[in-house]
């Protein structure tokens, strides 16, 4: 007589050890996605929510005020990574400008810094400290003469 195998029988452990077991896998795997996204985003855009829904119309005609202007800003990192910064109209740079800056990281690991410019020799506006390796938000305010634009630009 030939000898079968014998089948082992499923029973409720081996049930209960793939129910432990997807569930672990489950947990696990959320707990690594919350903290990513907890330490990769502080989760704040702005203060008080109300408070900005306040002002949306006025910024809408701020925005709208800037665009009439007719202003084409161009910032972009240098070999030194310095900021190089431009603003035109109608294909010409604009020259006298007040420019206010400043750095921050996007995901805010590190504080705001202040950044400030001087006058290169091709007229552009080059900022006096390099900008650390990695990924940077610029957000600015350019006055010239009663004119004022603001704009932010993500620098790699």
């Amino acid at each position: 007589m030939t000898d079968k195998p014998q089948q082992k029988r499923f029973t409720g452990w081996h049930m209960t050890a793939i129910l432990v077991a997807f569930f672990g896998v489950v947990i696990v795997v959320n707990f690594a996605m919350a903290r990513f996204a907890m330490s990769t985003f502080g989760g704040k855009v702005v203060e008080n929510s109300y408070v900005a829904s306040q002002h949306y119309n006025e910024w809408l005609d701020r925005a709208a005020a800037q665009e009439q202007l007719g202003w084409k800003e161009e910032a972009a990192l240098d070999a030194d990574r310095h900021i190089r910064l431009a603003v035109r109209k109608d294909g010409r740079p604009l020259t006298s400008l007040m420019v206010t800056a400043t750095l921050s990281h996007p995901l805010g690991r590190a504080e705001p810094v202040a950044v400030r410019f001087v006058t290169a020799s091709d007229g552009t506006l080059r900022s006096v400290d390099a900008v650390p390796a990695g990924r940077w938000r610029l957000d600015f305010i350019v006055r010239h003469a009663a004119d004022e634009a603001r704009y932010r630009i993500d620098l790699k």
